[in-house]
């Protein structure tokens, strides 16, 4: 069941309801966010409008840390935090800007892994 993000029927200031000038569209479906975690690879291809597909990261254990020009792929150690939700903090859930612990020290992950469909990061100077 998608769910959906429009706005059709709102509030007046007076806080009377505003009629509705149309119906839902598909268009406006969207859908629940793709927690990622850790775990054996899996992904999951998605058409999207225009004919595009996003790739959905679902699990991963290696990470491509970018360093000094150099890239490498190293394994995720543990979730250190997430500062993007707390719930998400708890649960270990990969986003992008999620502090991430690996052979090389710590890193931040820079890409979005429930749309790009890959985990990339750069280390944090301690």
């Amino acid at each position: 069941m998608p769910m959906w993000h429009s706005a059709l029927t709102k509030r007046k200031i007076t806080g009377g309801r505003r009629k509705s000038y149309r119906t839902k569209r598909s268009i406006e479906a969207g859908g629940y966010p793709t927690e990622t975690g850790l775990g054996e690879p899996i992904r999951k291809v998605k058409k999207i409008r225009g004919n595009a597909k996003k790739i959905k990261l679902l699990k991963d254990r290696y990470v491509n840390i970018s360093v000094t020009g150099k890239t490498e792929k190293v394994s995720i150690d543990k979730v250190v935090e997430n500062t993007a939700n707390i719930d998400y903090n708890r649960r270990r859930v990969i986003t992008r800007g999620a502090v991430i612990e690996t052979d090389l020290g710590r890193a931040i992950i820079t890409s979005r892994p429930g749309q790009d469909g890959v985990l990339n990061a750069i280390l944090l100077t301690e």
